[in-house]
């Protein structure tokens, strides 16, 4: 296997030493919790755009969509089309709760319209999730890392980490929005390079490509048949993944902290749907790289899918052009993990600790507590991915992180969708809702997931189930207890 060269390691140390230096250096003046966690809520519109666009957009993007297209087709630009419309959604139904008085975290929302162990519940849930799902994305990074470094899983996975945490410390959320801008265009600059060395390699260029993956089926986007129980399935894509984004830009403080950033609802709104078609257009990027790479290999079998890319990138590119690519790989990686525990730290401090303690009006306080506990949160993290590598590598690890959100993200959805369908619900009816939505999303996820019962509908489907679950228990104990109350 082919290693680096020294102008490759110096690009990257380069790329990383600055970008940490650079993100310290944008957390200077701050004096609160506002400034910490909400950058003054004087982000420009573009910028939350793109800053959203790089947070979902991780190591598991930029490694595993490719091996989709390589191993199977072009499926997944169904699932973006969904993604879309779901943001569209958010953009009308969720976003102006949101910028109705001084919010600091989605789940204030649910306070306001049930009360403060519903706003509580909801961020554990929020929590719970978040790390299981960063710390996947955390573990990815380390894939490409051990391939090309030799590192061992776990020093690949603290080395990211420590990187990451010191900008998210001292820099809050301005340092991560606008080292997510930087990041963003990173890494599709390394994925533009790395397509153009491709379409060079393979014979005849782009109509190599297409002349390589046309016969094996690699260029089919619809896929009509499947059912339910398929994530190739045209409706699978369409709501489930439609479903599922408005919980992750709806529901999810991943998202909302940036949105909640923004000037105005008129910016939070063009933040996110210029997000979505964004989106689309870079998965679609993400799945040509996969076209070409398989015309590259002519179809050669690898160990694992997740490996294909970054094997190219270290065998494939010329000295230098691997770095900055890689460099990419490491913007992904840090701009996931610098969100995840920017978000955590802040559910943490305005959700749980604020509250509990009766000091959640003293922001200097609420600052100096929140960097504690982005201590914490880089800390779950980090932990939680090194556990994360005993996970059997044989299924794409971005399918593993989705089926992880989707049976807790119906039930976060569905408080909110509560709040807004149902003006008898209250508090009780919200979280016994959400809790039956989420227990039994997970039961169903792990009997498919461990063969205790045939697969009857795929994960992505989960969170518009989870939805109409806690929608229809919150409504029905609603009415129940009206009824006993009148008895």
């Amino acid at each position: 296997m082919t290693s680096l060269s020294a102008i490759d390691i110096l690009i990257m140390a380069a790329y990383v030493v600055g970008v940490t230096v650079w993100g310290t250096w944008l957390g200077k003046g701050q004096k609160n919790a506002k400034d910490y966690f909400l950058a003054e809520k004087n982000i420009p519109w573009w910028a939350v755009c793109f800053s959203i666009i790089a947070t979902e957009t991780s190591a598991l993007t930029f490694i595993s969509v490719p091996a989709t297209a390589y191993t199977s087709d072009l499926w997944m630009v169904q699932l973006t089309t969904g993604y879309l419309l779901g943001r569209v959604a958010v953009a009308v139904v969720l976003l102006p709760g949101y910028f109705r008085g001084d919010i600091t975290t989605a789940y204030q929302l649910l306070e306001r319209r049930f009360g403060p162990p519903a706003r509580r519940f909801a961020s554990l849930v929020f929590i719970v999730t978040r790390v299981f799902a960063s710390s996947v994305r955390l573990f990815a990074t380390a894939i490409p890392i051990k391939l090309i470094t030799g590192l061992p899983y776990t020093w690949a996975i603290l080395i990211t980490g420590l990187v990451t945490l010191v900008y998210t410390y001292y820099g809050g959320l301005k340092a991560v929005v606008w080292v997510d801008v930087l990041q963003m265009f990173m890494y599709l600059t390394g994925a533009v390079i790395a397509l153009i060395v491709l379409l060079r390699l393979v014979p005849g260029g782009w109509g190599g490509v297409v002349a390589a993956s046309a016969p094996a089926g690699k260029m089919r986007i619809l896929h009509l048949g499947g059912g339910i129980s398929s994530a190739q399935f045209l409706l699978t894509g369409l709501l489930g993944g439609g479903f599922l984004s408005m919980a992750t830009h709806g529901a999810d403080h991943l998202i909302v902290q940036r949105l909640l950033a923004s000037k105005s609802l008129p910016d939070a709104r063009k933040a996110i749907i210029g997000s979505g078609v964004i989106v689309v257009l870079q998965f679609a990027l993400f799945l040509v790289v996969g076209l070409a790479l398989f015309a590259y290999y002519q179809g050669q079998t690898f160990q694992t899918p997740d490996e294909i890319f970054p094997r190219f990138i270290l065998e494939g590119l010329p000295a230098g052009i691997s770095g900055i690519v890689i460099a990419g790989v490491f913007s992904v990686a840090m701009s996931s993990e610098a969100s995840a525990v920017n978000s955590l730290a802040s559910a943490l401090t305005h959700d749980i600790y604020g509250p509990l303690s009766g000091r959640g009006a003293d922001q200097e306080h609420m600052m100096r507590a929140g960097k504690r506990f982005t201590l914490l949160a880089a800390a779950l993290l980090i932990g939680g991915a090194i556990l994360f590598q005993f996970v059997k590598p044989n299924t794409p690890i971005v399918i593993i992180a989705l089926q992880i959100a989707s049976f807790t993200y119906g039930g976060l959805l569905g408080g909110f969708l509560l709040g807004l369908v149902s003006k008898r619900a209250r508090q009780r009816d919200a979280i016994l809702g959400m809790s039956v939505a989420i227990v039994t999303m997970a039961t169903l996820w792990a009997a498919q997931q461990f063969g205790f019962m045939t697969k009857v509908i795929d994960p992505l489907w989960f969170t518009l189930v989870g939805s109409a679950l806690t929608v229809g228990v919150g409504v029905l104990s609603s009415r129940l207890g009206g009824a006993e109350q009148g008895g």
